[in-house]
């Protein structure tokens, strides 16, 4: 009996390859060509006049598409990323993301590590500052974990700061996850996320439009963040500039009818603005899982009342304290420490200060309060409150 084994690229993806790989020609050309010539094998075959007359290719590029299309690279390529457990997807594959093909200029090719599902098709995009702050962090990982546990895929960039928060609260949550690479998937960008990485794959996927061993370059992130717009039915701002790549994303959201929200934060920092200046353009205010639901229409009411039931235990799971405060037997020191820290970091000589107490005294109460599960220690001698 033969074998019906989903093949590991997509049957006849090294023409697709040969194709997007040419010069000039990148996904409005390819699919403006597909269109026109009505399938590959067409395009393949074209006269360099043929292609000449087709509107926006030109001379020059009309004889480069002619000439003898080198099959080896295709070929290397497949088997390079064979190796790397790398998945070449083309838009004609079942496996290729609904959500993607149906935007303006879809990757014709996709790279992917993992595994897409399809459940992928109910996807949030959560976007922010790679210089965040420990509240834009902390929320970043709430949220994603909320949202995950009720069964949406978290959509990010994989890059420091937000995305990485996004995808660790994901997987937190045992949901899934997939992060767009601005680069290809023989590395991991930027590297001190390897771990992050190879935890992602194993609970959804790493994707890239770019060829395997593509450099991260500046330039290919506006293209990783149209991705990220186009896999998802909404985009969260989190924290971001006003001039930042997150602000790219949520601008292609719009292009592509797709939801943009924003989470605000204090009016005094930098990475407020981007989140600020959304809202004032119309982009709706979320301050919880349920208001973004709503955000997401028809979708959002279908899985409301799971994500409200997922939402509740996780809630409780996440944000109750270890022990009820009021049943607590606390010190007078440790209720005056406590009551000086809040969701952003204080260092040891601001909560000195604060409490007006003897600095012996002050931590002693930090160390009993950690063990009590009340308060958390983060590098360079600062707390918060749990």
């Amino acid at each position: 009996m033969k074998d019906k084994t989903e093949p590991f690229h997509s049957e006849n993806i090294e023409t697709w390859l040969r194709l997007i790989r040419a010069e000039g020609v990148g996904p409005i050309t390819f699919r403006r060509l597909l269109d026109h010539f009505g399938s590959l094998d067409k395009i393949m075959g074209a006269s360099a006049l043929q292609l000449t007359k087709f509107r926006g290719i030109g001379g020059k590029r009309g004889e480069s598409l002619a000439r003898p299309r080198r099959l080896l690279d295709s070929e290397k390529e497949m088997d390079e990323a064979a190796k790397c457990g790398v998945q070449i997807l083309h838009w004609d594959d079942p496996r290729y993301p609904p959500p993607l093909k149906g935007i303006d200029d879809p990757p014709p090719v996709l790279y992917v590590k993992g595994t897409l599902v399809r459940s992928d098709s109910l996807s949030l995009g959560i976007v922010g500052s790679r210089r965040c702050s420990h509240y834009g962090q902390e929320q970043t990982e709430r949220f994603s974990h909320l949202l995950a546990a009720a069964g949406l895929t978290i959509v990010s960039g994989l890059a420091r700061g937000i995305d990485s928060a996004a995808h660790r609260g994901a997987i937190s949550a045992r949901g899934r996850t997939i992060a767009v690479q601005g680069c290809g998937l023989a590395r991991c960008f930027p590297p001190e996320n390897q771990k992050l990485f190879e935890k992602i794959c194993e609970n959804g996927a790493v994707i890239s439009e770019l060829p395997l061993t593509y450099e991260p370059l500046s330039e290919n992130f506006p293209g990783r963040n149209r991705l990220i717009a186009g896999l998802s039915l909404g985009i969260l701002v989190v924290e971001a500039a006003p001039r930042s790549g997150a602000l790219i994303t949520a601008k292609a959201a719009l292009e592509y009818n797709r939801e943009v929200m924003a989470i605000p934060g204090r009016i005094d920092s930098p990475t407020s603005k981007g989140p600020h200046e959304l809202i004032k353009q119309g982009a709706s205010l979320v301050d919880c899982v349920e208001e973004i639901m709503d955000t997401l229409g028809i979708i959002g009411q279908e899985i409301k009342e799971h994500v409200a039931q997922s939402a509740a235990q996780t809630q409780k799971q996440v944000e109750t304290p270890l022990f009820d405060i009021s049943r607590m037997n606390l010190s007078q020191t440790e209720r005056a420490v406590l009551s000086v820290l809040d969701s952003q970091p204080l260092h040891t000589e601001e909560i000195i200060a604060s409490a007006d107490l003897r600095a012996g005294a002050i931590h002693s109460a930090l160390i009993s309060l950690q063990l009590k599960g009340l308060i958390k220690q983060l590098p360079g001698n600062l707390y918060v409150k749990r």
